[in-house]
């Protein structure tokens, strides 16, 4: 897993004077992706400003399960923003990676893409068809019912279950809802009652502490910047970090990023009373 180290303190981004409180106390960004820089192709407006602005003190922290960062960063690039594998943290990529330290000689049924699939080769990890010792559950464009079939008989055998991130959907183009690996999740759990699903992805801590161990800034000084109250949100405040939400959604700080950079808000530490009371994602 790659790691990026400073020996000092990052100076915080030039900003005017009369910048937002929020930029003035953020040395280090965690960024969320799908509905917070990009929907599907598109850029959603200020995104390049922000990553300029906070060049080399930024990692984006997401809950995507179909790429890996080497996959990913050229489409970013191509899109015109400028991020490096080095800045990507990707549930799917991670939870490959979790398992292959922790289970380095275990049996994996792996429910995802080809890109998850040969990361999982590439670490020495032994892929089934049958018989696992753990099922890994990602986004899989090609479920169907015999996926549904196999994943039942593994679990209903004893398969561990691991989850690469929890979301019903995402954030399409235009509007538009993607599908995600919890829809898929909720269908295996209707057919093996009471299975214990450990999810890694968003609001998890894992992927927060990874982004955190490449930012190396003091977790005072991190801001996480999201769309999704019950993933990043919630993550960052159950470690104690401080967040900004944009989009459309209730609570949301600015609807854009374009409009956050100029947004005078203050940087938030709690949940909403009526989101704290029931915080359980899920």
């Amino acid at each position: 897993m790659i790691c990026i180290a400073s020996t000092s303190l990052p100076t915080l981004p030039d900003c005017p004077r009369t910048a937002p409180p929020w930029t003035q106390r953020s040395r280090g960004l965690i960024l969320d992706l799908d509905g917070t820089l990009i929907r599907g192709h598109e850029v959603i407006p200020g995104a390049q400003e922000l990553l300029a602005r906070w060049s080399e003190r930024y990692v984006i922290v997401s809950n995507n399960s179909t790429d890996t960062a080497a996959t990913l960063a050229p489409r970013l690039q191509a899109l015109g923003l400028p991020v490096e594998p080095s800045a990507l943290v990707l549930a799917g990529e991670q939870a490959v990676h979790h398992i292959s330290h922790h289970y380095p000689h275990s049996k994996l049924m792996l429910c995802g893409s080809e890109r998850l699939q040969a990361c999982a080769l590439e670490l020495g990890l032994t892929v089934v068809s049958r018989d696992a010792d753990i099922v890994l559950l990602a986004r899989d464009i090609g479920f169907n019912y015999a996926t549904l079939q196999t994943l039942t008989r593994e679990l209903t055998c004893g398969a561990i279950l691991i989850v690469s991130n929890g979301d019903l959907t995402h954030p399409g183009p235009h509007g538009s809802v993607i599908p995600e690996t919890g829809a898929l999740l909720q269908a295996l759990l209707a057919c093996v009652p009471g299975t214990r699903a450990n999810i890694l992805g968003k609001p998890a801590a894992m992927l927060f502490q990874e982004g955190l161990r490449r930012l190396n800034v003091p977790p005072a000084d991190i801001t996480v910047i999201g769309d999704n109250m019950r993933t990043d949100a919630l993550g960052a405040t159950r470690l104690g970090l401080s967040y900004l939400l944009v989009g459309n959604a209730p609570h949301a700080d600015a609807p854009d990023v374009a409009r956050l950079l100029e947004a005078a808000c203050s940087r938030r530490h709690v949940l909403p009373d009526d989101v704290a009371s029931g915080n359980d994602y899920q």
